[in-house]
């Protein structure tokens, strides 16, 4: 296949060299943008309200440590919104090579901060700047990433393509969360002294790999054709706000369930199993890697079955489930069952959010066309994120502290799943159609 085929989306009749480059080259990347956001909110369940915010008590401390991994998420639209900007009006390419280097900064930074115990309330506020810059970085990348493979794949491949990029978020899990099992072996005073820095300081190596990879990558045929019709947008976000506003709602609300119901299933089950449950850590994080391995093989098949079937069925069996398991997962991890604790955990993720999450990255980002798309796409899905997955922690941990049960818990993630399933009826069906 020659370079001149790559011009035309969907002129593949099968994988050729440039194309798998472009695939694998945004997954490994993915998945190192994914492990250096990830490895934090490891951190701050296990250990951060102990380093960085030691003078509240257990549960206040556990809100501050989860507010700080929120301020992540706050920094993503930021980041989408500057990164989406540049890569409308430049191109994508440049802008997956700048975030992945902001990323890699504000993780390794991480590693090497002072705690609380050494410099006072400078460590918890140098602590935030770095989260925001980590989110900044995760803001910007994941739209590039996603429009440099949807944008060079047969239009009737888009669901499946798309979400391989999507395995840079289970791959990352099992990387970080397999180097937090490892160092969490350390004995607790080594552990709490620097075992826990660890994570954070292999960022550097990980972001090199990513780099030279991205680097490596041609810009997309459809950006290159808006260029050539002279039709790059201007100011992409004022565009979408005045003229697509709708539009943008929906790629919102298609997001906010599944993150959330991961950031529970993962996050918030740290907390929940190993202090109120008083599990061992070793507990959640076999559920976790459990999850991530089964979402290897689940996120590609629900991508592919999106191709077949269309996004919308996908997305409202991922609401339906999700509403149906928001009470029972709870019930099955006061079961204290090791064995049952790592499959509620796995299945809770795999369905709660893999189902919607392998397709999500290609249908949001068909809702734009070209000249709008790294823009609408990257900020859609972080506010989205920005609202829930950042948020969903914190307003757990606040739930369990003021109901006393995890009842409150359950009935948000339903509340959220109801309005996902709200979008998935607005949005269109893109599935069989032309990528605009």
């Amino acid at each position: 296949m020659n370079v001149s085929t790559m011009e035309q989306p969907g002129t593949f009749a099968t994988p050729s060299i440039a194309l798998r480059r472009v695939v694998w080259s945004s997954v490994l990347g993915t998945m190192v943008e994914w492990y250096d956001f990830l490895i934090y909110g490891t951190a701050a369940a296990l250990l951060f309200n102990k380093l960085f915010f030691p003078s509240f008590s257990p549960a206040v401390g556990t809100i501050a440590a989860f507010g700080s991994y929120a301020v992540g998420f706050v920094g993503r639209p930021l980041g989408g919104a500057i990164f989406g900007h540049f890569g409308d009006r430049i191109g994508r390419k440049a802008m997956l090579a700048m975030t992945i280097l902001i990323m890699g900064l504000g993780t390794f930074l991480i590693g090497c901060l002072p705690t609380y115990g050494q410099i006072g309330i400078a460590a918890p506020l140098l602590l935030i700047a770095l989260r925001m810059l980590q989110g900044i970085g995760i803001g910007g990348e994941w739209g590039g990433a996603v429009l440099m493979v949807i944008e060079s794949v047969p239009n009737d491949r888009r669901g499946y393509y798309g979400s391989l990029v999507q395995l840079g978020y289970p791959l990352g899990v099992i990387s970080s969360t397999g180097v937090f099992a490892l160092v969490s072996k350390l004995p607790k005073d080594k552990f709490l002294a620097w075992g826990w820095r660890v994570p954070f300081l292999l960022s550097a190596i990980l972001v090199g790999i990513g780099l030279f990879i991205r680097l490596r990558l041609s810009e997309t045929p459809a950006f290159r054709q808006v260029q050539a019709r002279h039709d790059v947008a201007k100011t992409p976000l004022l565009e979408i706000f005045t003229k697509h506003r709708d539009t943008f709602l929906i790629a919102v609300g298609l997001k906010v369930s599944e993150i959330a119901f991961v950031s529970v299933a993962t996050v918030f089950s740290i907390t929940y199993v190993t202090r109120d449950l008083g599990m061992p850590r070793s507990t959640v994080f076999n559920g976790i890697l459990l999850a991530a391995v089964i979402e290897i093989f689940t996120i590609p098949t629900f991508g592919y079955l999106s191709d077949r079937y269309g996004r919308k069925p996908l997305f409202i069996a991922g609401c339906l489930f999700s509403i149906l398991f928001a009470f029972p997962m709870f019930w099955l991890f006061d079961t204290r069952n090791p064995l049952m604790i790592a499959i509620t955990i796995a299945v809770g993720v795999s369905l709660g959010q893999g189902i919607m999450f392998g397709p999500e990255a290609t249908w949001v980002a068909e809702l734009f066309a070209a000249r709008l798309r790294y823009s609408g796409a990257s900020l859609g899905f972080q506010i989205g994120a920005a609202l829930s997955g950042g948020l969903t922690p914190i307003l757990a941990a606040a739930l369990l502290a003021w109901s006393g049960a995890t009842w409150s818990i359950s009935l948000y993630l339903i509340a959220l799943a109801v309005i996902t399933f709200t979008a998935t009826l607005a949005a269109p069906e893109t599935a069989r159609g032309q990528l605009g």
